[in-house]
């Protein structure tokens, strides 16, 4: 597990408030989706990034997180593997506070690189599951 609880914790209570989700679209059949709307009702602002740019959970879409104008808290990553660690050293990049990889999305180089460029990492689990968790 990557990631242990006071890290989940940390970056779920601490790290900030906005939130870029990587993947989220329109489409409501698919877990970022979801999540974000979850995000949401926790009080995250939740930015998406997606290649189409579209606007989500009523909130203006970019897409890249190079595009986006203003800080970013925490980087939720909804791509699969191959692709997550591109966005993770853009979160180092963009100056997220944390990054977090969700089920499924596993690339342990770069969740080194992240945890060394001194951002807190999570991988492999899902912020919707664990807010119910924080009691």
């Amino acid at each position: 597990m990557y990631g242990d609880a006071a890290t989940v914790r940390k970056i779920l209570l601490d790290a900030g408030d906005t939130w870029a989700v990587v993947g989220l679209s329109n489409n409501t059949s698919r877990a970022a989706y979801g999540v974000a709307g979850v995000l949401q009702r926790f009080g995250k602002r939740v930015v998406p990034v997606h290649p189409k740019a579209e606007a989500v959970h009523g909130e203006q879409g970019y897409a890249s997180l190079a595009d986006i104008p203003f800080p970013v808290d925490v980087v939720d990553v909804f791509v699969n593997s191959d692709l997550a660690g591109t966005v993770a050293d853009e979160a180092v990049a963009a100056g997220a506070k944390a990054v977090w990889f969700q089920l499924g999305v596993v690339d342990e180089a770069a969740y080194e690189r992240t945890r060394d460029a001194g951002l807190d990492m999570v991988m492999d689990r899902c912020p919707a599951i664990e807010i119910p968790r924080l009691g």
